[in-house]
Formats: C-alpha cells, sequence, structure tokens
C-alpha cells in the first residue's frame, strides 16, 4: 500500500470551468478517505485525476513519493471501482475477477489463486461459475471489489460503487467494504454524495463544495466541530437547523434572541467560544443540532433553557420522535445571498424521546442543551470559536 498526496490540486477545461481547485489533502497508507459533497462538486473529478482519467490542470499527485501526473492510468497501480460494476455480461464470476491478470499475462496457475483467494474474501466461492445477470446488485459489487482486489493494488478508487443499491443493501454493503478495507490494510479514496456512507465508513471525510475544499476531518470532530455553515449544514441528518439571531450581554447572562424567543447562555458557553464576546449586540448564525432539542415533559434536566414551540409535523421513528415546527427567526443556508432577509418558511426539526406526548398542533416546551450550540459569523459563514 502506499501514501497519496493531492498537492494544490486543480482541474480546468478548456471553456474555462474550473472543476477543483487547490485541493491539498494528505491521505495516510492504510487510510479510508471519503470525498462527499453535493453533485457537481467536484469529488468525482478528484478522483478522476488520481485515476489518471482526467488529466491535472495544476498541482501535483504523489502516491508514495513518485509523482504521478504524466504517469498513465495502466501503470499507476491503482484499482477502481465504478458506480456502474462494469462487468463482462459474457463471462463467468472466476473469469470477470481474473480478466485484469489475463490482460497483465499473469501466469494460468496464479490467476486461479488469486481468484480463489478473492473469492473467498468476499464468499463468492459457490458463484464463480455464474455469469453475471445471474446475482444480485450487491453480488455483483462483490464481483467488481474481487476484480480490484485480485491486482493487489497500491491505491483503491470508489466512485459511489453502492449508489445503485436499495436502502437495505446499501446499509449491507457499507459495513462489507468497511470490513473488507479494514481487513486488506488497503488505501482507499471513496466518493459518495451520502453523509450517511461518509460518516459511517470514512477514517477521515473530505467535504467538498463547488470544487473547494471546506473541511477534512475524522467524522465526529466534523460533526461536532464543523468549520462553516455549509459544513454545518450538510452533515447530519436530519440537518443541523441553521437560524439568524442577535447576541447581547445582561446583567447575569448572555442572551441569544431567536425572533420573540431568548435563550439564556451560561458562561461555560462563552468560555468555550471566547470569539463570541467580540459579537455583543450583533446578529450571529446559531445552529441547533435535532438532538440538541427535548420535550421538557421528559427532560431530565429542569434547568435548561426552554423554547416554546407550536407542532406542525411530527415523525415517530422508534427510537425517537421528530417535531416540526416555526421559529420566527430568520432560516440561514450555507451560499444564500438570501439568507438573511427573512425567509421564515423552513421549519425546525427537534429529535425527543419517543415518550413525547406531542402531536400536530399542540404546543411544547422544549429543552434546549445550549453547550451543544453552534456559531457562525453571518458574513463570512466561518465558525466563531476563539
Amino acid at each position: 500500500m502506499a501514501t497519496v498526496t493531492l498537492d494544490r490540486l486543480t482541474k480546468k477545461y478548456p471553456n474555462g470551468f474550473v472543476a477543483v481547485t487547490d485541493l491539498n489533502i494528505d491521505i495516510a497508507d492504510g487510510e479510508f478517505l471519503v470525498l462527499v459533497g453535493p453533485s457537481g462538486c467536484g469529488k468525482s473529478t478528484a478522483l478522476r485525476m488520481v485515476a489518471g482519467l482526467e488529466e491535472i490542470s495544476d498541482g501535483e499527485l504523489l502516491i508514495g513519493s513518485e509523482r504521478m501526473n504524466d504517469v498513465e492510468p495502466k501503470d499507476r497501480n491503482i484499482a477502481m471501482v465504478f458506480q456502474s460494476y462494469a462487468l463482462y455480461p459474457h463471462l463467468d464470476v472466476a473469469r470477470n475477477i481474473g480478466f485484469p491478470l489475463k490482460l497483465a499475462g499473469v501466469p494460468k496457475a496464479e490467476v486461479e489463486e488469486r481468484v480463489r483467494t478473492a473469492a473467498r474474501l468476499l464468499e463468492l466461492e459457490p458463484l464463480l461459475g455464474n455469469k453475471p445477470a445471474q446475482l444480485s446488485g450487491g453480488q455483483r459489487q462483490r464481483v467488481a471489489m474481487g476484480r480490484a482486489i485480485v491486482r493487489d493494488p497500491a491505491v483503491f478508487l470508489m466512485d459511489e460503487p453502492l449508489s445503485n443499491l436499495d436502502a437495505k443493501l446499501r446499509v449491507q454493503m457499507r459495513a462489507e467494504i468497511t470490513a473488507l478495507q479494514h481487513r486488506l490494510g488497503a488505501t482507499t479514496i471513496y466518493v459518495t454524495h451520502d453523509q450517511v456512507e461518509a460518516m459511517t465508513m470514512g477514517d477521515r471525510v473530505a467535504v467538498l463544495k463547488d470544487g473547494l475544499l471546506q473541511q477534512v476531518d475524522d467524522p465526529t470532530d466534523l460533526y461536532e466541530r464543523p468549520d462553516n455553515l455549509f459544513v454545518a449544514g450538510f452533515i447530519g441528518a436530519p440537518a443541523m437547523n441553521l437560524r439568524l439571531a442577535r447576541l447581547e450581554s445582561g446583567a447575569d447572562a448572555w442572551q441569544l434572541h431567536l425572533g420573540s424567543q431568548t435563550l439564556l447562555l451560561n458562561e461555560q458557553v462563552l468560555a468555550a467560544n471566547p470569539a463570541l464576546r467580540s459579537y455583543d449586540g450583533a446578529d450571529v448564525v446559531v445552529g441547533i443540532r435535532p438532538e440538541a432539542f427535548e420535550d421538557a415533559s421528559v427532560a431530565t434536566d429542569d434547568g435548561a433553557p426552554r423554547l416554546a414551540a407550536t407542532v406542525s409535523l411530527t415523525e415517530a421513528l422508534g427510537s425517537d420522535l421528530l417535531l416540526h415546527f416555526p421559529l420566527d427567526a430568520p432560516s440561514v443556508e450555507a451560499g444564500d445571498p438570501d439568507a438573511l432577509e427573512g425567509i421564515e418558511d423552513r421549519m425546525v426539526v427537534a429529535r425527543v424521546h419517543p415518550r413525547s406526548a406531542a402531536r400536530p398542533g399542540s404546543i411544547v416546551e422544549l429543552t434546549v442543551d445550549v453547550d451543544g450550540l453552534h456559531f457562525f459569523d453571518p458574513q463570512t459563514e466561518a465558525a466563531i470559536r476563539s
């Protein structure tokens, strides 16, 4: 295996469109890195530059210590797994897995041994004589994985490999791919638009938007300490609630005015985010994760600050109850020029205990874990911390 270094990697097309700009990521030997972002953010283009399927306009790509910019794809010692599986319909499983070895002129006996090893690892041994048409979607994906494994590459590249599978099979396959990657110790770059997939699979996750790297971090820090509004709103399901608020210091406590309602902030919040003190009397964007709310009737913290909510919609998930309610503070979306002009139609989502008796039309009091609030500058969209 090998390290991978993306040093100011840039892709600019002849028509002037820049798909990726100054992408800087160091990927450790054996690391599982996930590139995630919305459609058109540049994640697949970045992967294709690593694979050699897209020419690098500027910057450098290193695999190990070797510069790869001008190296042919076949000579980069990488293996790629595509969304479409790209299996040969007329070949059985064994010959599909062994095809790249046959092309490379590997002796037949060695091909058979490596195919058997990969099939055993992927639990495909009983299916080696089957054609792709006889396989399920998950089995076809395993065959595509096997074809990559037999090459024993330095780096695995995966471009949305689970997007063609149904929801249940996606959950199963992402667990299998993660376990397989850990067993192999393989350096892997994985592209997806699904942030749940990214958070559950990656050792680290790199979030892209409009070709620019927004943040790269381990999943926990990405969730708990987003660097900007885009990452805050993109990571998490349901998404973080983002609202414009006014911050004011008081004699006994700082006050956060959310429309017609007010939350009192304890000194611990200011200590954790000391830069907030410079926003006294100014607007900030406050981010509230759905789980930071609780129905006051079942809450264990009686002293927590509270908001009143008129419930518009409930979603019972078994382990949780989601409450949707309006809040008369402007909703905010990263990069939206109209976000601070009084848009109030987006509902706030709270994740509360399933014992909550809240129903559509009811008025409930919700406690708020103010220690879990996130704060952002309305102009720069950057997190307000220290």
